[in-house]
């Protein structure tokens, strides 16, 4: 027989999903303390009032499972008086209680949910649990003819977790915690002329390695193995795999053999050294190639950027060019002013526009001066050369010809 407890904030979780195993008629309830077995408020509303008297503890629900072999042929009546005796070793006799009895597998089991707190208001300690549980079991299958469950100090191999039994079903592959026990039981097993070289060789062949547990004395105190990257401690495989089993088994004595175990913890650490560097390795080596695929797609994406904001060939960027530098001209010839530049139509100002269009002259001739590079490409695209230049002549707006007529009144 074993037990899964479980301790927590609220009776309403277990307490919906066992009456919903009674209401399809998978479960039954065998034993109550509550008015009502069958209604979920009722029974909430009754804890509810006990749990009144210690309103700041969080975890005051208990729910256990007991599981029997599925050979076990055990009346409701049995299995009543075994959930009783278990409640008054666990400390729970005069507490609210439930039972139910589960159809739904193939093995007998009960659920049992308790309140910690009772009728008084004490509360039952949960203090060694898990270990004053293994005792009752242990006492209630002798007591009631049962399948003795060997308890886990007696066990030489610790039992699959849920999470690697689960493992182990997605991978269709035993775990590296069951291949160690079988590799280590093997050479356990093997006791012709086992001793402690022995015992790491036959090891090491296999691919396991080994740690102990040394003190600069040489006195070792424990022990552990590793395999495919992961290391156990003895006592996570069984107490057959302990150090003191081990110990017994192969006839250590420490000034003897303090230099054979130091020697394997060199090696075992040389073997994890060199498992982690190559794991920085490889870490390195993917984390160029994540740069490496990083600046391609960068690369790309500026030549694509690129592609789209450069105009393609000259043609094009002289098209542009000349479209701004006229542009900017008609501008200047509209306005007949741009800064310090005298107005172009201005009869007064003939001399400074004689004036500005040398320096223009000289302009175009420095921008057309063959001494600069590229300068008939320069010269093609801003159209110095022209004889022309581009310039339209400057029309008189009605104001300004009214401004002329008036200036030459006044000069009369």
């Amino acid at each position: 027989m074993t037990a899964d407890q479980v301790k927590g904030k609220g009776f309403k979780g277990a307490l919906s999903y066992n009456l919903a195993k009674v209401a399809k008629g998978v479960a039954e309830v065998l034993a109550s303390t509550f008015s009502r077995d069958d209604n979920a408020q009722a029974i909430l509303k009754e804890v509810n009032l006990v749990r009144m008297q210690r309103p700041n503890l969080a975890k005051y629900f208990y729910h256990t499972s007991l599981n029997f072999p599925v050979h076990e042929d055990l009346k409701n009546e049995q299995m009543k008086a075994i959930a009783g005796d278990y409640l008054t070793a666990m400390g729970f006799g005069d507490n609210q209680h439930i039972i139910f009895r589960h159809y739904d597998a193939d093995h007998p089991h009960l659920h049992i949910l308790v309140n910690r707190i009772g009728y008084d208001g004490s509360l039952v300690s949960d203090s060694n649990d898990y270990k004053r549980s293994e005792q009752a079991l242990r006492q209630m299958e002798k007591q009631y003819g049962l399948t003795e469950v060997i308890s886990s100090k007696e066990a030489k191999e610790r039992a699959m977790t849920k999470s690697e039994l689960e493992m182990m079903k997605r991978t269709d592959e035993p775990s590296a915690k069951l291949k160690l026990q079988v590799l280590v039981g093997e050479v356990i097993e093997s006791k012709h002329d086992l001793n402690i070289q022995t015992f790491i060789g036959r090891l090491e062949a296999k691919g396991v390695n080994v740690m102990f547990n040394q003190a600069s004395t040489g006195f070792v105190s424990g022990i552990s193995y590793g395999y495919e990257g992961l290391q156990f401690k003895g006592a996570h495989l069984g107490n057959a795999y302990k150090w003191q089993a081990i110990k017994t088994g192969t006839g250590y004595e420490q000034e003897r053999d303090r230099t054979a175990i130091h020697e394997a913890n060199v090696r075992t650490i040389a073997l994890r050294a060199e498992r982690t560097a190559a794991g920085e390795d490889s870490k390195r080596t993917a984390g160029k190639r994540t740069k490496q695929a990083n600046g391609k797609r960068t690369n790309a994406g500026h030549s694509q950027n690129g592609a789209a904001s450069i105009p393609e060939g000259t043609g094009e960027l002289q098209k542009q060019l000349e479209q701004r530098s006229g542009a900017q001209l008609a501008q200047i010839a509209g306005s007949g002013h741009d800064g310090n530049q005298p107005g172009l139509s201005d009869p007064k100002d003939r001399n400074s526009r004689k004036g500005y269009q040398q320096s223009a002259e000289q302009g175009r001739q420095q921008v057309g001066n063959p001494s600069l590079p590229h300068s008939d490409l320069i010269s093609d695209l801003l159209g110095v050369n022209d004889p022309g230049s581009g310039m339209a002549p400057v029309e008189l707006t009605q104001n300004r010809r009214w401004k002329k007529k008036k200036k030459r009144g006044l000069s009369h």
